[in-house]
């Protein structure tokens, strides 16, 4: 039996791409699942789905545009509330303007910070509140290789998954010394909406299947063990 059956994870932009490979495969493995994304008629579809093919699982969700300060604090309110001992949190929403710093209006600066960084921040501190109080979860901040080879062309993008990397080490450094897990997942080029309509062929893509797959193996190894960081990249090289 899966180590996963019957614990509780919170997944961000769960309707496409990573969000929802993650949670096929969590719910495949028995978890119970919170989801949030901004379409609420997506995520009842989806639920609902889930539901069908996993009998054993529950699905929860509630419709959140992470740009919007007001849903975002009611959704971590709505989490505090049904999910205190919630032990798996992915923060997967993001957003992805290809805009250099000199060329970005306000809005894409805006919309990048709130949605890439605001969001993953303030989840991971209520969240961590209980895990801190329940000593047991697991987070998985979802960065970018650009946080570690900065794209000029996408400056703010760029800047919001630095700071997504600084919040994984306060995280870690915060919240080990409870048993609490910190990851980092740290995707090359991966084939999800962002990509939408692009003639480059798939295999030279990482496949959205391929960081749940990871995110798995990382939830179900020996209690001693964190994976800080998961480089996942093109076989051929970013693209």
């Amino acid at each position: 039996m899966s180590t996963l059956v019957n614990q509780k994870a919170l997944i961000t932009g769960a309707t496409k791409g990573m969000g929802l490979a993650i949670a096929e495969k969590l719910a495949s493995l028995g978890c119970h699942l919170l989801l949030s994304a901004r379409d609420g008629q997506a995520l009842g579809a989806l639920k609902a789905t889930l539901e069908n093919d996993y009998p054993n699982i529950q699905v929860q969700y509630l419709a959140c545009d992470f740009a919007d300060g007001t849903q975002l604090e009611q959704l971590t309110e709505w989490i505090d509330r049904v999910a205190p001992d919630l032990t798996i949190l992915i923060n997967n929403a993001g957003i992805f303007r290809p805009v250099s710093l000199f060329d970005e209006s306000t809005e894409d600066f805006e919309m990048q910070m709130h949605v890439n960084y605001h969001t993953p921040h303030l989840l991971s501190r209520i969240v961590g509140r209980n895990m801190q109080k329940n000593r047991k979860g697991h987070i998985f901040n979802i960065s970018s290789i650009a946080s570690r080879k900065p794209v000029a062309s996408a400056a703010t993008y760029t800047v919001t998954k630095y700071a997504v990397m600084g919040l994984t080490h306060i995280l870690r450094e915060a919240l080990g010394p409870y048993g609490v897990k910190v990851t980092e997942v740290i995707p090359g080029s991966t084939l999800t909406s962002s990509w939408e309509g692009t003639t480059v062929p798939a295999d030279r893509f990482v496949l959205p299947t391929d960081i749940a797959d990871a995110i798995a193996t990382c939830l179900q190894m020996s209690p001693g063990a964190n994976v800080d960081e998961i480089v996942v990249t093109p076989k051929f090289g970013n693209i």
